[in-house]
């Protein structure tokens, strides 16, 4: 398997995720990456437990799960002599990452290298009322109403289990990044780029945004329940909760012969406006019949639905299918996920 960005010098000036994941992201395509922490290390070596050990220095995991495999030199960019070997960095870099306040990368390091593909990653953006705020991710999904559609339907709100409006961030500016280095292949000059978490946090709402503006109402929270499909959701079965995922009219009948549900005669289930139209009835009818069933039993009795039980991490990790496909790979000792990329001659 070949990794197409080898020979591409990737400088992480960035702290947290977005900007860490940006690199990471980079990296596992083949690119070297060279991150720069405060002396005192970034925030994330602490946001633990879990902790593990590289070397004599214990780091939280979460720290792990985007630094792995990068090099890692510190510096004070508040002393003059560090801030000079940052920008001699800089001007052998291809790629340089950043997430400071805006316009402090430029007060430092300006002038950028003609060629350099600089990618600044900030929470609200370089313009607008907002530029000077930072934020976690957890202050994002709150704002841009990700929260408000997240949680259980009595409307007890909830954040997404992990950052990912840091990871959507990352995902953007990594392949605005890819953008960019193409476009300096073909005409020999870099790009200035900039990205921001909320940015980020309304493009990730999509269908529900959507809604939104056509409607004119407001998507609320309905636990594993999809706003536009029914039946799509988890249901309790005899020993777990078990998902269901009906998104075509052709996997509907197969669905209710699978459970041998008694439709009414007067309902137009087949289709799926009407079952969303009637979805405590539809929603009713799939509970009282999986419910005397064990998941395992359920997921062979719809074989050809999507379907699947809900699992821990560790089962999802442990599955055959992350088995068969190495997605457990090790470095300097300690056991990560894998890439999701795979390319081949």
């Amino acid at each position: 398997m070949f990794r197409p960005l080898e020979g591409v010098q990737v400088l992480d000036l960035s702290r947290v995720l977005a900007g860490p994941y940006t690199a990471k992201l980079l990296s596992d395509l083949g690119a070297t990456v060279l991150r720069v922490e405060a002396p005192w290390g970034d925030d994330t070596r602490g946001w633990g437990p879990p902790f593990t050990e590289i070397g004599e220095e214990q780091v939280a995991a979460y720290w792990t799960s985007v630094n792995l495999g990068k090099s890692i030199i510190r510096k004070n960019l508040k002393i003059k002599s560090d801030l000079q070997d940052v920008r001699k960095l800089i001007s052998d870099s291809d790629i340089i990452i950043e997430n400071f306040r805006p316009g402090k990368a430029e007060e430092w390091f300006e002038p950028w290298p003609d060629k350099a593909i600089v990618c600044s990653i900030s929470a609200y953006g370089n313009e607008g009322p907002r530029s000077e705020e930072g934020g976690y991710d957890i202050v994002m999904q709150a704002r841009s109403g990700l929260m408000s559609i997240t949680g259980d339907e009595n409307g007890t709100i909830a954040k997404v289990g992990v950052a990912v409006i840091d990871v959507a961030t990352g995902l953007h500016a990594s392949s605005a990044i890819i953008a960019a280095l193409y476009r300096r292949e073909k005409e020999g000059i870099g790009a200035k780029l900039n990205l921001s978490l909320w940015d980020c946090a309304l493009d990730l709402l999509v269908n529900q945004a959507q809604n939104a503006i056509i409607s004119g109402k407001n998507p609320v929270p309905m636990g594993s329940s999809h706003p536009n499909l029914v039946p799509y959701r988890a249901y309790k079965t005899l020993d777990s909760e078990f998902v269901i995922a009906v998104g075509s009219d052709e996997q509907w009948e197969k669905l209710a012969l699978a459970l041998r549900l008694e439709i009414p005669l007067d309902s137009d289930w087949s289709k799926n406006s009407q079952r969303v139209e009637d979805r405590k009835l539809v929603d009713a009818m799939i509970s009282k019949s999986v419910k005397q069933l064990t998941s395992s039993e359920l997921e062979s009795l719809l074989d050809g639905i999507p379907c699947a039980p809900v699992n821990s991490i560790k089962q999802a990790l442990s599955d055959p299918n992350s088995t068969e496909r190495g997605m457990l790979s090790s470095t300097l000792g300690i056991k990560h996920v894998s890439s999701p990329h795979r390319f081949h001659n």
